[in-house]
């Protein structure tokens, strides 16, 4: 296929390509980014988003741009194709408004961050190129604050060391939790040690941010980490088809169909979750029992979509327990529920506990029903905005250990200042770490 060139023009959009990524770099300095980003592709269009604030904003930009470069290369070879070209008019204007919309997006955080009245909006969207140059080569225009460098600034002191478990405890060693996040790589979890007994219900606490949900993960088995996670004698990464089975994971939103029974709904888990070899009357007695446990047997024939909010949860747990794992991890529970009912879903679930299991739970008002539980895992982002474990142990000794009096008192202590917290995390992450090795010590 010969494709004919227009010389003049494709030396025109170079020039400007090269003006514009000038004057990018220029900004990206100010703003604390490395300059050699203003002349990458789709990196660009990432970083002005950091300078601009707006970061969620800025990966959808990235993927509209990088569509909007395939697209336009495709229409460039096939400019003498006029059917292919028909095809690609409808997602080509879709992607054009795409980037208007979320171009002005990104300028209007730039405006912002920069100090400057809003009606520069009106600037960047008719004289773009002129107006980014503008800001990038004059020094009237400079930022209120800097792109968060973590480069040099080191997190607290780790442990550093794995722990030992026995057959009666959940041991969990993960080293290390990365990955990839637009133009780098991040971590997420670094060293984070414990041994949880069989038998105990346990909070897990943290910030936005500081590795909860990465933490549970690494934990099941579903995202690997640079870790060890042994429950009871069975490695969860190394006979992960084997332990699956004995981890029962509830999300805080459930997917069961509402069309269904209560009873038909365990069924059906039943089939698909129980081993083969048993028999009709063993699954028929399990889901007897979960119906029983969980105060379901007056309505196993009512629709799922006709239960009440509490006893929908109480049948989405109901639906993990089914296997009798031993390990049993929900993301709040609570969840859209008041306090009497949170009060008793939390009851029956210490009555799981007390059954020999490990349940580990995700809950955003745990000081209504902190008497329930055993211990609490305190997460925490470090001053590399890694999550790090601040604590692990019984919920009496928490509040001595950070001299607080509740649950959400301990959270604001480790949150960082720019999230409304005291900025503590490093603090109490290496009181924990020195206790520990006083303890192995």
């Amino acid at each position: 296929m010969q494709v004919s060139v227009d010389i003049p023009n494709l030396i025109f959009r170079i020039l400007i390509y090269l003006l514009v990524s000038l004057g990018y770099m220029g900004i990206f300095k100010k703003c604390g980014v490395k300059r050699i980003w203003a002349f990458v592709p789709l990196a660009k269009e990432y970083h002005i988003s950091l300078c601009a604030d707006r970061e969620k904003d800025g990966r959808a930009y990235t993927i509209i741009c990088a569509l909007s470069y395939v697209l336009v290369a495709i229409e460039f070879l096939f400019k003498d194709n006029n059917t292919a070209l028909m095809l690609m008019t409808i997602p080509l204007v879709g992607l054009f408004v795409a980037d208007i919309i979320y171009g002005l997006k990104i300028y209007q955080g730039l405006i912002r961050v920069f100090d400057r009245n809003k009606r520069w909006i009106w600037a960047f969207f008719f004289f773009e190129s002129l107006t980014i140059m503008l800001w990038g080569f004059s020094k009237k225009f400079q930022p209120t604050k800097k792109v968060l460098n973590l480069k040099g600034v080191f997190g607290a002191k780790e442990l550093g060391e794995d722990i030992e478990g026995n057959e009666d405890t959940l041991t969990v060693n993960i080293r290390k939790r990365t990955a990839i996040d637009f133009f780098k790589r991040k971590t997420l979890l670094k060293d984070i040690h414990m041994s949880i007994p069989k038998g105990h219900l346990v909070l897990l606490l943290g910030g936005s941010g500081a590795g909860k949900t990465t933490y549970l993960n690494a934990v099941t088995g579903y995202e690997k980490a640079d870790a060890s996670i042994l429950l009871g004698k069975g490695d969860v990464y190394n006979e992960y088809e084997r332990m699956k089975y004995d981890i029962g994971f509830v999300p805080q939103q459930d997917l069961m169909r509402g069309t269904d029974t209560v009873e038909m709904t365990l069924i059906d888990a039943a089939l698909m979750r129980l081993p083969v070899e048993m028999s009709v009357m063993e699954r028929e007695n399990r889901i007897a029992y979960v119906l029983d446990l969980f105060g379901l047997t007056a309505v196993k024939n009512s629709l799922v979509d006709k239960l009440s909010g509490g006893q929908r949860k109480r049948l989405s747990i109901a639906l993990e327990l089914i296997t009798d794992p031993d390990l049993f991890i929900l993301d709040e529970p609570d969840s859209g529920l008041d306090g009497v009912v949170a009060r008793k879903l939390f009851e029956k679930l210490r009555e799981i506990a007390d059954e020999g299991k490990i349940v580990i739970v995700i809950t955003h008002t745990p000081d209504r029903v902190i008497d329930l539980f055993d211990d609490v895992i305190v997460l925490a982002k470090d001053a590399t905005r890694t999550g790090r474990l601040a604590y692990y142990g019984p919920v009496k000794e928490a509040y001595d250990f950070f001299g607080k009096e509740s649950m959400e008192e301990i959270l604001l202590s480790i949150n960082q200042k720019d999230e409304g917290g005291e900025g503590r995390a490093d603090e109490f992450v290496e009181k924990y770490a020195d206790m520990i090795k006083e303890r192995v010590g």
